[in-house]
């Protein structure tokens, strides 16, 4: 086994012949090697009609509801076609084949509830199994942090449209969501990221928060939100001129729903709540599963069947596999375009059953898939 000196040096190699590999894509090849994994593919374009960019929310639909197709994938945009951050409108579904459709559009002039500050669809994303789809909004008016509010959650039906919000000084900024969906009823786990960070101007405060939103009657109307409860606070968390905002991003819930993980961005590390399901009061930050090493500004985070935790670095475009022990086990570059490579590029990601996982370039617009 490789030290950890070594295996920088391997990386740094990787990223090498990775940048020509990725040339190839630019020239039209739609496969892409990734040194010591196996390969990389372009699904389809994530823009829509409109033109909204920057994909952030992923999911694969469980089940055919509506206008949702099981196997087809969600993807969220958080950017509208002049690139300006939490404007974005838009959820597209795309089948595996790369067949892309306007799944949702939504105007925040004609919402049924409030969503304070409007639509720039985030992260959270999640498809239930009896067809309602949330996603998080945290909007601006122009792109930047200073003009960021809180947002909501919205609530749409298996055809796109809004039929409720779920907003108040608990919701804060969503900036990821993974659901514990037991079909009539689910839990959603939401990361918030704006608890006093716009006011304080890029300095960094420990305000984020992780909730818990109890949901009920879903074979109904509309969903009832019965309780939110905070059950991970003290989350670092700051304004960027680049990204918006970095805090608590990633969430994703082990295959037993013991335990709950948390992509900690500005500490470089995963970090693990107990019990998610439970809790009646605030856990803190929950206890460490993985830090340093090749975690670099995580945003994305998955679970697999498995149990393994997979994240994506905002940092250098790596995804980097841990296991329930903690162990980093795998770290291959999905993007190295910008500068630096792979900054901010990768956040949704859902791995599948079977080998493999697809994720979202927000450097490219793609839905890609590795394998």
């Amino acid at each position: 086994m490789c030290s950890f000196d070594d295996a920088k040096i391997f990386a740094l190699i990787a990223l090498l012949i990775a940048a020509s590999s990725l040339n190839a894509l630019a020239e039209g090849k739609e496969r892409v090697a990734v040194p010591g994994t196996r390969a990389i593919t372009v699904v389809a374009s994530t823009v829509p009609a409109n033109g909204d960019v920057n994909p952030y929310g992923l999911v694969v639909i469980p089940v055919s509801s509506g206008s949702l197709v099981a196997g087809n994938l969600l993807v969220s945009n958080f950017n509208n076609n002049l690139n300006l951050q939490g404007t974005g409108t838009t959820i597209v579904q795309i089948t595996p084949g790369g067949a892309v459709s306007l799944f949702a559009q939504i105007n925040a002039s004609s919402l049924p509830a409030p969503c304070p500050g409007g639509v720039g669809l985030t992260t959270a994303l999640s498809v239930l199994r009896s067809g309602w789809v949330i996603v998080g909004s945290l909007p601006t008016t122009d792109g930047t942090s200073a003009t960021a509010q809180a947002g909501c959650l919205l609530v749409l039906d298996h055809n796109g449209n809004v039929v409720e919000t779920f907003y108040g000084s608990l919701i804060n900024g969503p900036w990821d969501m993974t659901a514990y969906d037991l079909g009539s009823t689910a839990d959603l786990f939401v990361a918030n990221v704006l608890n006093g960070t716009v006011a304080a101007d890029g300095a960094v405060v420990n305000q984020g928060t992780v909730i818990r939103l109890n949901l009920t009657g879903l074979a109904g109307s509309m969903p009832n939100l019965e309780s939110i409860t905070v059950i991970g606070s003290g989350f670092s968390e700051r304004t960027d001129p680049v990204a918006l905002v970095i805090g608590p991003t990633g969430v994703g819930m082990s295959p037993d729903r013991k335990t709950l993980y948390i992509a900690d961005a500005l500490n470089n590390r995963v970090q693990r709540i107990a019990n998610p399901v439970t809790l009646t009061t605030s856990a803190g930050t929950g206890s460490t599963l993985s830090s340093g090493g090749f975690i670099n500004d995580p945003l994305g985070l998955a679970v697999a069947a498995t149990g393994d935790v997979f994240e994506t670095n905002g940092g250098n475009g790596q995804l980097v596999e841990i296991n329930p022990a903690g162990s980093q086990v795998f770290w291959p570059f999905l993007d190295i375009s910008g500068n630096p490579p792979g900054n901010g590029a990768l956040f949704g990601l859902a791995p599948l059953p079977a080998p493999g996982l697809y994720y979202v370039d927000d450097a490219t617009n793609t839905l890609n898939f590795f394998n």
